[in-house]
């Protein structure tokens, strides 16, 4: 990854233009393989100011310090040892719990935990009702309080279109659904668990991807993990984004294939790869690799930023390489049908080869899908392990995908999907552009609805986690070995169900919290516009 206070533009280098205050370039860009590109597309990673990286390692290093004290003191047991080790009368065994490798969790992790897995006791929508719970001894345990926060703001849940919902068609037919056909299958699609509704759930998969043929998976992690082993195998190269997810990493490594990882985003560097790949071939023997599998996302969840797909599609034909193409984050809230990342760019869908993508967020459902030409799901139904043994999705599930997804298509007849397509990337742009004018580092692609705020120090993940809940806004805040491990961040996700009013409370929140904690760190604010903008370039009225 390559930082700097700059946007990314699609050339061969990366641009430094000043733009008034703020370095940022509307550049229509052209990168070195002809005009790829329709549109501006821009991405913003602000280096880290040398004094908070400092601070940051100072934190770490002091935290560090005090972990092996800690670690010394449960050792003569003078502290209370709260972390899971071997029995006494295990001792000469083998260790099944490796005490060093846990020394992050139990020394720093464990001091925050009360940010992460909080319950909620209402619908994940644009607002929540969370269980309160305590901890009187530093976040080893908790006791529920009784007490419920009602109404939180929920900036943290993956619901891009806002069909996570409990009225409404999708929850009427979900309803319907399970009354017909109960809850569980009790069998695998191959045996006893094939059902109707599964198979009209593919075909509408397909038809909305523009592909020949789609099939389904009950597990959106599964999706990747299970099926990339299946495409990819000994004597096979992949080519992976070094911040691609980790099932995408556990699908690659299960697959025992060579990996080679190219820079985020990079396509100098991807290039390179292709070429030694086709130069040198396999390592000793030098025979042409089996198969070169180039494994990219739409939406990097982490960063909030959006391949470039034009130029690696390019890159694949030129060196007929294969292209899989995770759009997890990015179906469903990326495009102006939100048909994702291919739809955003205006390109083929069958320039992609494999096109991966899940039912749990923009659909509000559970899932995934592996989608392409009718010939690899057909090769993928009998060779993939997700297919073969694993269980049947739930047929409220799949009504709630049927349902979710014709709405987006229009075949509803109501342009309630269209609607939210477009309020999704209006708010996402005045989201970003809103903490960008606080002074806030925000990463990402301009039209991501990921948004992630830079924090930086481990003292101030846990405290901007609770001062913005104390506010009522529920956030999520991230840190290593999620991110390198002196960029933790809070990561914002914007949903089409937020109203202005909840995102200008939650902008002011978000800025009062900054003020406290410092986190203002920007040193290129932009002038802040005097009311929330009407963006002519967000999407336009596109026929279905």
């Amino acid at each position: 990854r390559q930082f700097g206070s700059k946007n990314t533009c699609l050339t061969d280098s990366w641009c430094f233009h000043p733009c008034s205050d703020f370095h940022f370039a509307q550049i229509h860009a052209a990168s070195y393989h002809g005009s790829l590109y329709s549109r501006p597309f821009i991405e913003s990673f602000e280096e880290t100011p040398m004094l908070v990286a400092v601070l940051t390692y100072m934190g770490y290093g002091i935290l560090t310090i005090f972990g092996y004290l800690r670690d010394f003191l449960r050792h003569w047991k003078i502290e209370r040892c709260h972390i899971a080790r071997e029995k006494e009368e295990q001792k000469d065994f083998v260790p099944l719990y490796q005490d060093f490798e846990n020394f992050y969790t139990r020394n720093l992790y464990m001091r925050i935990r009360d940010n992460w897995n909080r319950p909620i006791c209402s619908v994940p929508g644009a607002k929540m009702d969370l269980m309160e719970r305590a901890s009187h001894d530093y976040n080893w345990t908790f006791e529920y309080t009784g007490r419920v926060v009602q109404d939180v703001i929920n900036l943290g849940s993956y619901n891009y279109l806002g069909f996570a919902e409990n009225t409404g068609p999708c929850a009427d037919s979900a309803a319907e659904v399970t009354m017909k056909y109960g809850v569980g299958i009790a069998s695998t699609r191959q045996e006893i668990g094939n059902l109707d509704r599964h198979e009209e759930m593919e075909k509408l998969v397909a038809k909305f991807l523009g592909v020949e043929s789609a099939m389904a998976f009950g597990m959106g992690f599964a999706t990747n993990s299970m099926n990339i082993p299946a495409l990819a195998g000994k004597g096979c190269l992949i080519l992976s984004d070094e911040l691609n997810h980790a099932s995408l990493v556990l699908g690659a490594r299960l697959s025992g294939s060579t990996i080679r990882v190219f820079k985020h985003n990079n396509m100098q560097s991807l290039e390179k790869l292709l070429k030694e790949a086709i130069v040198h071939g396999q390592p000793r023997t030098h025979r042409p690799w089996k198969k070169i599998l180039i494994v990219v996302e739409g939406i990097y969840s982490m960063e909030g930023s959006i391949v470039r797909l034009p130029e690696v599609i390019a890159l694949k034909k030129r060196y007929r390489a294969y292209l899989y193409l995770d759009e997890a984050h990015s179906i469903g809230a990326l495009g102006p049908r939100g048909r994702g990342v291919v739809d955003y760019f205006g390109l083929d869908p069958c320039d992609v080869d494999v096109m991966m993508g899940t039912f749990t967020k923009s659909f509000g459902a559970a899932g995934g899908y592996i989608a392409g030409k009718r010939e690899l799901i057909e090769y993928l139904r009998s060779h993939s392990h997700s297919a073969v043994y694993a269980t049947s999705m739930s047929p409220p599930v799949v009504e709630q995908i049927i349902t979710s997804m014709k709405c987006i298509m229009g075949e509803d007849g109501t342009t309630i999907g269209c609607d939210r397509v477009r309020q999704l990337a209006e708010n996402t742009v005045y989201f970003r552009k809103r903490l960008r004018e606080m002074g806030f580092i925000i990463y990402g692609n301009n039209d991501s609805p990921v948004v992630p705020m830079m924090l930086y120090m481990p003292a101030k993940i846990g405290a901007f986690g609770r001062e913005m809940l104390k506010r009522n806004i529920g956030v999520v805040v991230v840190g290593f070995p999620a991110t390198p491990i002196i960029e933790s961040r809070a990561r914002f996700c914007i949903s089409a169900a937020h109203t202005n009013d909840m995102l200008d409370r939650a902008l002011s929140v978000i800025s009062e919290v900054g003020d406290l904690l410092q986190l203002k760190y920007s040193r290129h604010r932009i002038q802040p516009s005097l009311a929330r903008p009407v963006d002519d370039n967000v999407y336009e009225d596109i026929d279905d």
